[in-house]
């Protein structure tokens, strides 16, 4: 993706996050596997060629180091032939657990 000229606020840190997913439309059990490039404590990005549309509900495992975390979500964007911005919905606390480890793990490498 190219980078954009103007800065981007966000009200959430992003990290770059480099990690296994398989990602599927809710209430479908095929799905496909994918690789996550960006993490932060609403959602991620998917890198793949085939983005679901936007607004489309979906069910993401995230397989990271020797931890892996379930989460549901929605497409909120899409870059066609690249990927996909993906929004968390409610995250169990076990999930959330594991999201705040990874993300205190990529903000200690950044900082």
């Amino acid at each position: 993706m190219p980078e954009t000229p103007y800065s981007v606020s966000r009200a959430h840190a992003r990290f770059s996050f480099i990690a296994e997913a398989e990602i599927a439309e809710t209430g479908n059990s095929k799905g496909l596997t994918a690789r996550i490039s960006e993490l932060s404590s609403r959602g991620c990005y998917v890198d793949t060629v085939n983005p679901f549309p936007e607004g489309t509900d979906v069910h993401i495992n995230i397989r990271y180091g020797c931890s892996a975390c379930d989460f549901k979500g929605k497409v909120i964007y899409t870059h066609p032939g690249f990927g996909m911005g993906v929004r968390f919905g409610e995250i169990t606390a076990a999930a959330r657990a594991t999201l705040d480890a990874w993300l205190d793990e990529l903000a200690r490498k950044s900082g």
